[in-house]
C-alpha cells in the first residue's frame, strides 16, 4: 500500500498518493487559477508536469474570453478577425501543452502488462477537459447568481452548476483511476499527435493556393 502525503493547498487539505500525478491538486490549480486570472497574472510554473498544466489551462482561459468576443457583432468585423486569430494560436497552444505533458508522463510509465486494455484517451485529454469543466463552472455560478437576469435565468443556471460539478467530480476520478492503471501497468495508452493543419501554410490549401500579388 502506497504511503500518502497531505499537502495543504488553497486552504484545503489534499491527500496525495505516490502517483506520477494527483488528480485533485491540479483540479484545485485550475480552480484557483481560473479565480487569480480573471483579477491579475499569477507568478508562472517553473517545473513539470506544472509548466504544461499551466500553458494547458491557460490557452483554455484566453479561448474562452476571445470566443465571448468573436460572438459580438457590434465590434466591426477587425475584431472578429483578431479574435479568430487568438483563437486558432490558442489552440495551438493548448494542444502542444496536451502532448507536452502527455510525452514527459508516458516516458516515466512502466511497460504495460502483456494484456493490458489500450486506453483511447491520454491523462493529458483529460487534464484538458478538466480544464474547460473548471471555466464552465466558474462563469455558470456567475450566472446563477447574476443581479441582472431574471429569477428563472438564475434558478436554470444553478441547475447547471450542479450538473457541472457531478460531471467535474466523475472526471476528476476517471483520470486518477487511469493514473493508477497506468502506472500499475493493468492500462496502456499511447501519445496521439494532433497534426494540426489549418494553421500550417504547407498543409491548408487555402494558404499555400493563396493567389501572389503581382
Amino acid at each position: 500500500m502506497p504511503s500518502a502525503r497531505r499537502w495543504l493547498l488553497c486552504g484545503l487539505e489534499i491527500e496525495m498518493k505516490n502517483s506520477l500525478i494527483n488528480a485533485a491538486e491540479i483540479v484545485q490549480l485550475q480552480i484557483e487559477w481560473t479565480h487569480r486570472w480573471h483579477e491579475a497574472p499569477t507568478p508562472p510554473k517553473a517545473v513539470e508536469p506544472w509548466v504544461a498544466i499551466e500553458r494547458n489551462h491557460r490557452m483554455n482561459f484566453d479561448l474562452w474570453h476571445a470566443e465571448d468576443i468573436a460572438r459580438r457583432d457590434d465590434l466591426g468585423p477587425a475584431s472578429v478577425r483578431d479574435a479568430k486569430r487568438t483563437i486558432d494560436r490558442c489552440n495551438q497552444l493548448r494542444n502542444d501543452a496536451i502532448e507536452q505533458f502527455d510525452v514527459r508522463l508516458l516516458d516515466q510509465l512502466p511497460p504495460a502488462g502483456s494484456d493490458a486494455a489500450l486506453h483511447s484517451e491520454t491523462p493529458g485529454m483529460i487534464v484538458d477537459r478538466l480544464s474547460i469543466m473548471a471555466l464552465k463552472i466558474y462563469h455558470m455560478r456567475i450566472e446563477a447568481v447574476r443581479e441582472s437576469a431574471d429569477d428563472e435565468h438564475r434558478r436554470k443556471c444553478s441547475h447547471k452548476c450542479a450538473a457541472l460539478k457531478e460531471q467535474h467530480d466523475d472526471l476528476k476520478r476517471c483520470l486518477q483511476v487511469l493514473m493508477d492503471e497506468l502506472q500499475s501497468g493493468a492500462r496502456q495508452c499511447k501519445l496521439y499527435r494532433q497534426f494540426k493543419m489549418y494553421n500550417d501554410a504547407r498543409l491548408n490549401p487555402q494558404l499555400y493556393q493563396k493567389p501572389t500579388s503581382s
